[in-house]
């Protein structure tokens, strides 16, 4: 009989033993999103957000100048209309060629390559533009700056691959507002040097943020989530421990495997459902995942592939709502109060551009903090789809009175309100997309996304100047509503919700089906 007692208690020593913990640590797996709520966002993540921060800084400050140094120059050089506006267009047609061309690089050589080129190119061709001896140079230049200013969504996509989960809406609604501090420093920095020491200082001085990131760049981290998806792990697991070592938190038990390794397991994937289950009372979703990440296709045609088709061409379209609503607010704010009120048959619209008021620039500047504000607050509790959504349509609502001749005190407050729910929406829309997209596409689709913005931004001009001098107000604002409220309809028809998901390595469709309880 002691022989029968004995047995059992050796054999609980044994499962106690180190050896046999640490065999059992090694049958267990985590991945990225599992090592990431494990750490917490902590002092590694500020960093992070630090220095994407910078870069999303400095896109808003090159953009930001564009109100500044054309009035300058068509003063300076004696330069047309069409020569003004052909500044601020190459710009965009650069970032239109640039967000696609970053998103490929840092989706095939990594997230570090693809910002390391677009620093360097907006930071020597911004410099360089300061320099310009001619109107011809200046064009090329400003071109090149555009190319780089659109690796903008490759910073992006770096900061949320860092994020746990549950707090990554909050945190990216907090990296958007590095956009708001660009603009406010630039309309401050144009305020101070432009009436003393002129254009070319300006656009030396908003080169600056761009270069920082070349300074930094030596101490900044991969995605780990893009090592695991090219199966260079332990390159992760280095990285990973860094993060938890810098927050003070440890790993989870076990081996770091790909998040796509986990997906395309059946078993993992019965336990998800069990989960998502818990989650919705009404639906049993039972995804169905296709692995991307060793497909032969370009990422281009990976974006049009039948799982992915949907969400992109419904993004085209709320991307371009979204620039050419925002940069046509910014525009009508001043064209409505210069001209509208103007439109006489007997009255010529030939006149010179009024000078730019810094002042005034510097204080609308701050209307975006509210934008800001309300995406905080929305973006969780209504969702992604429930906060773009609604504030789209409250756009066309403060919009709509402008059709008409208003008060220019009302002008200016349904102006302001509009321009809040677009910074929501932008804001927002920029969390969203790179959440519906897998690892292997993330930056490229969002690219692309940003690029059909880019041409809203470069048509908007021709709406809110040309149809407003032409005095066809109603005509304008019309067509801001149909935009607007088109881009609301498209974000209802987006197919999923992406609050608190886990980001993805690989494509994953749902079908829902009925729940029968006998």
């Amino acid at each position: 009989m002691r022989k029968n007692i004995s047995l059992p208690s050796l054999t609980q020593k044994r499962s106690s033993s180190p050896s046999d913990k640490m065999m059992g640590d090694e049958s267990r797996t985590y991945t990225v999103d599992d090592a990431l709520a494990a750490v917490g966002f902590g002092r590694f993540q500020i960093l992070v957000l630090a220095y994407a921060g910078m870069g999303w800084i400095s896109e808003a400050m090159e953009m930001m100048l564009l109100s500044f140094v054309g009035p300058a120059l068509q003063s300076a050089w004696n330069l047309s209309s069409r020569e003004q506006s052909m500044i601020t267009s190459v710009v965009f047609a650069g970032m239109l060629v640039g967000a696609y061309s970053w998103g490929v690089v840092s989706d095939k050589h990594g997230r570090r390559k693809g910002f390391l080129i677009t620093a360097m190119v907006t930071s020597v061709a911004g410099f360089l533009s300061a320099l310009a001896p001619n109107y011809t140079c200046l064009i090329i230049l400003r071109c090149l700056v555009g190319i780089g200013l659109g690796g903008g969504p490759v910073l992006s996509s770096w900061f949320l691959e860092f994020i746990p989960a549950p707090s990554r809406g909050t945190w990216m609604v907090v990296f958007s507002a590095f956009w708001t501090i660009g603009t406010v420093f630039e309309a401050s920095v144009a305020w101070f040097v432009m009436p003393t020491l002129g254009w070319r200082w300006l656009l030396a001085f908003s080169s600056l943020p761009s270069s920082l990131l070349l300074v930094f760049y030596r101490v900044v981290p991969e995605s780990p989530r893009y090592l695991c998806l090219k199966g260079r792990t332990s390159e992760a697991l280095r990285i990973l421990e860094k993060v938890a070592k810098t927050n003070g938190k440890t790993l989870p038990p076990g081996i770091l495997v790909s998040d796509h390794e986990v997906e395309l397991n059946p078993k993992s994937m019965e336990s998800e459902g069990a989960h998502l289950l818990s989650d919705n009372n009404y639906t049993d979703e039972k995804p169905e995942v296709i692995d991307h990440s060793k497909s032969n296709e370009s990422t281009l045609a990976m974006l049009f592939s039948p799982e992915l088709i949907k969400p992109t061409l419904l993004l085209w379209v709320v991307f371009f709502g979204n620039a050419f609503s925002y940069y046509g607010l910014v525009l009508l704010t001043t064209e409505l109060h210069n001209g509208a009120n103007n439109c006489d048959p007997n009255q010529s619209h030939s006149q010179g551009s009024p000078e730019v008021s810094y002042k005034d620039v510097f204080i609308t500047s701050f209307a975006e903090f509210p934008g800001l504000i309300i995406s905080a607050f929305t973006i969780d509790k209504l969702g992604r789809k429930g906060s773009m959504s609604t504030m789209f349509f409250l756009c066309c609502i403060f919009l709509l009175p402008l059709m008409v001749h208003q008060p220019q005190a009302l002008t200016t407050f349904l102006l302001f309100m509009a321009r809040i729910c677009i910074t929501t929406t932008f804001t927002v829309v920029y969390i969203y997309a790179p959440e519906i997209y897998p690892t292997s596409v993330r930056t490229t689709g969002v690219g692309v996304g940003s690029s059909v913005g880019r041409i809203g931004g470069m048509i908007c001009p021709l709406v809110a100047v040309g149809l407003i001098h032409g005095c066809h107000q109603t005509a304008a604002i019309l067509l801001f509503e149909f935009v607007i409220f088109s881009s609301g309809v498209c974000v209802m028809l987006f197919p999923f919700e992406t609050s608190g998901r886990e980001l993805t390595d690989s494509t994953v469709t749902e079908t829902t089906t009925t729940l029968e309880v006998d």
